[in-house]
């Protein structure tokens, strides 16, 4: 089946917002299948994703990527995304961790925890990455965003981040992130203030309203102006070659450890989509002959 989510790109009052709209749906479906993440799971690493989706989506640098990591102490664990602009990629420490909803909804908030940070990594393709760190303010994901917006790059944003979801499928997913720039009218600010609550409920609306419907209704009055739309997808880059690169990483001490442990070999397995690779002693000691 066609993957058919995306990213708008937009303004609003001739440039004085910038803003994005995401459709993840099929993101994180396929990331549920792949992780058979528990409701409340799916609807943290969905919400890590499209998260993540957004942060690569602001990124100019060709071939830059976003890591996102998200610790906050919870019986979800680590959640861990990487992002490049048009896929995303992802994995949660516990994935079948549950919790009885709360106020009806899917206890996000505790699930991730409250007692950790939120890491943001930048690959600009530079000597260094960027890094920025928050301490996470309520577990539910895009509050603690728009935290590290403001702390860490001192924009202040609007971010809503939403997945519809039960234990066997996601219904929908999506997110929104709204950017006043500098000399935005008070007045403008104030109006997208007062529709915010509409904005958060995006993965509601995606199930019955197109991500384009939602641009033209929401922001109807602005001038809102469609700049571009990128595809996004779930998409893991790994590979034999890559985790044979790994294996050689560990160096000569380990690898020999390894081949005189493991009498049938050594089997690796992707955090992020969970493919195996077995490799034979023979493979095993080819490697360690390209080391030495």
């Amino acid at each position: 089946m066609e993957n058919k989510d995306r990213i708008l790109h937009f303004t609003l009052a001739d440039g004085a917002v910038r803003g994005l709209l995401i459709d993840a749906t099929e993101t994180v479906r396929e990331a549920q299948r792949l992780h058979s993440t528990s409701a409340v799971a799916t609807a943290a690493l969905g919400r890590a994703l499209t998260g993540t989706a957004m942060l690569a989506a602001t990124l100019k640098e060709p071939n830059a990527s976003v890591t996102l990591t998200l610790d906050g102490g919870g019986p979800l664990g680590k959640i861990v995304c990487v992002g490049d602009g048009q896929s995303v990629r992802g994995m949660v420490t516990n994935p079948l961790a549950t919790l009885p909803l709360k106020d009806g909804k899917l206890n996000v908030g505790d699930a991730v925890g409250r007692h950790g940070r939120l890491s943001i990594v930048k690959d600009l393709r530079l000597k260094s990455p960027y890094i920025g760190q928050i301490e996470i303010q309520t577990g539910e994901i895009a509050a603690d965003l728009a935290w590290y917006f403001v702390k860490s790059e001192q924009s202040p944003s609007l971010v809503s981040l939403g997945v519809v979801a039960s234990d066997v499928a996601v219904a929908a997913a999506g997110g929104v992130l709204l950017q006043p720039m500098p000399g935005c009218p008070d007045g403008l600010i104030d109006q997208l203030e007062f529709r915010s609550p509409i904005y958060g409920a995006i993965a509601s609306e995606l199930q019955y309203e197109t991500l384009e419907n939602l641009f033209a209704l929401w922001f109807d009055g602005m001038q809102p102006a469609l700049l571009s739309t990128a595809p996004l997808a779930y998409r893991c880059p790994c590979s034999r070659k890559r985790m044979e690169r790994a294996l050689i990483s560990l160096g000569t001490q380990e690898l020999t450890r390894i081949i005189a442990d493991e009498v049938e070999g050594a089997e690796l397995v992707c955090h992020f989509c969970n493919e195996k690779y077995h490799f034979t002693t023979h493979d095993l000691i080819r490697l360690l002959n390209q080391i030495r």
